[in-house]
């Protein structure tokens, strides 16, 4: 009785061991992820360790912001796709974090450290972390300097090297009235051989070799003038074309760095949205469904980031039919800045459609704006 007494305590033990083994691990697992599931438009902790984690295997490559964009979406697929998950949708369940868990490793305290102090960092696995982080608010004073110093810099170089041809351009111009002032020394004998005319005309009759000798005098001059002439005149011309380009490119790059809380890739993926939606539409509907880009972005019920609001499912039907990938033209950009500048034509509309296209009946219901072009503007 005994033994069975010790046998049976010995198995409620190794029971309770396991029980609380299993406690053990799904506590850790809770800590690693909470239990919701992480899908695109998502922040906060949870993309940060997921993004840390995707990072530590080289499968994200981007930003730890804590902000589930694009290329976080993408890097989901692919690591679903590599460790043959059977769902591969860019949505991160418990499968996904399993898996991730299983691969991957993650230093809470170091990641959320550098987040807090503003540093720029990576988390690359297998590379010591003391040299994966920068200087204190290194990830708030790279953007903010480098692109917006760097053009200016640029384009008052290219403004002194404009203006430096254009002062060397006059200077042959000022040089030309000493050559004018020689003319007349090399018409000085031109004039006494005017006065002498009898004497012109004896050798008219009897020496012919004497009509050679004046076309050769005149001859020089007017071979040299037309080359004095022609090479200013083709120098001028390219200088003043030149620099107009340069200054449209040099305007065109500040203002495309005037706007604060936009990247030179948000503003051409929002010229990509214009010209696939409305090329055909007036300047000022252009302009309108910029700003619509831009109060979705203002508005509680869409996403906070360009990216997002153009790639929303069922949102632009230039997303749908693969025409935002056109290369958008001047005036699309054009529009998209003077957007970003203020105008906004839609009157704060959030919604447009084509009443000539449109399959939607929902969309009738919304309360219309104006119109503009073909496009119905609706709040």
């Amino acid at each position: 009785m005994k033994q069975n007494h010790t046998k049976l305590s010995v198995i409620k033990l190794i029971i309770l061991m396991l029980f609380c083994l299993m406690s053990f691990t799904t506590h850790q697992s809770a800590e690693a992820f909470s239990g919701q599931v992480v899908q695109r438009g998502a922040t906060g902790d949870d993309v940060v360790e997921l993004q840390a984690r995707m990072q530590y295997n080289g499968y994200y490559n981007g930003t730890i912001d804590g902000v589930f964009g694009w290329q976080t979406y993408w890097s989901v697929k692919e690591f679903q796709k590599q460790f043959g998950l059977e769902v591969v949708d860019g949505v991160v369940g418990e499968k996904t974090k399993a898996m991730l868990e299983r691969a991957t490793k993650f230093d809470k305290e170091f990641v959320h450290q550098n987040l807090r102090e503003g540093r720029k960092f990576t988390y690359y696995g297998g590379v010591d972390k003391n040299i994966q982080r920068g200087p204190k608010g290194s990830k708030g004073q790279q953007p903010k300097e480098q692109p917006k110093e760097q053009p200016k810099e640029d384009g008052v170089a290219k403004q002194e090297e404009q203006k430096q041809p254009k002062e060397e351009a006059p200077a042959p111009k000022e040089e030309q009235p000493p050559p004018a002032e020689e003319r007349p020394a090399e018409e000085e004998p031109e004039a006494p051989a005017e006065e002498p005319s009898p004497e012109e005309q004896e050798p008219a009759e009897e020496p012919t070799p004497a009509a050679p000798e004046p076309p050769e005098v005149e001859e020089d001059p007017a071979e040299e003038a037309p080359p004095e002439v022609d090479p200013e005149e083709e120098i001028v011309t390219p200088e003043e074309e030149e620099p107009e380009a340069q200054d449209d490119d040099m305007n065109i790059e500040k203002a495309m760095n005037v706007p604060e809380g936009f990247s030179d890739n948000d503003i051409q993926l929002m010229a990509q949205a214009v010209y696939g939606e409305a090329r055909g539409e007036p300047y000022e509907g252009q302009v309108a469904v910029a700003a619509v880009i831009l109060n979705r972005i203002e508005s509680p019920i869409f996403p906070n980031t360009v990216s997002d609001v153009i790639f929303e499912p069922l949102a632009f039907t230039a997303v749908a039919d693969g025409q935002i990938w056109m290369e958008p033209n001047d005036q699309a950009r054009k529009a998209v800045l003077d957007a970003i500048n203020g105008q906004d034509p839609s009157g704060n509309a959030i919604y447009y459609f084509n009443p000539q296209t449109a399959t939607n009946k929902w969309i009738w219901s919304r309360p219309q704006i104006k119109q503009i072009g073909k496009h119905i503007f609706c709040e």
